[in-house]
C-alpha cells in the first residue's frame, strides 16, 4: 500500500512543481515563453527519474508492482476527471 502512495507522490510532486512555476510565469508581464515550458518539462522528467531512484534506495520494503502501479494511476487520473460528469 505505501508503495502505491510512493509511486503515486513521484508522479504528482514532480507535476505539481512544474504546474505552479508555469503559472507563475503565465501572469508576468512578458508571459510565458515555450522555453520556460520546455526548460521546466526537462527538469520535471528530471526529478521524476531521482524521486523513483531515490525510493528504490531508501525504502526496503518496496513493492515494485504497487510503485509502478501508483505512478500509472496517478499518471492517468486526468481520465477520470473527463468522465467525472
Amino acid at each position: 500500500m505505501f508503495s502505491a502512495v510512493l509511486g503515486g507522490l513521484c508522479c504528482v510532486v514532480p507535476n505539481g512543481i512544474m504546474a505552479v512555476r508555469l503559472f507563475a510565469n503565465a501572469h508576468r508581464a512578458e508571459g510565458a515563453s515555450p522555453a520556460t515550458f520546455f526548460i521546466w518539462e526537462f527538469v520535471k522528467i528530471a526529478l521524476t527519474v531521482a524521486l523513483l531512484f531515490a525510493v528504490a534506495k531508501l525504502y526496503h520494503d518496496l513493492n515494485w508492482f504497487a510503485l509502478v502501479g501508483g505512478f500509472i494511476v496517478a499518471l492517468k487520473s486526468y481520465i477520470i476527471l473527463l468522465f467525472r460528469h
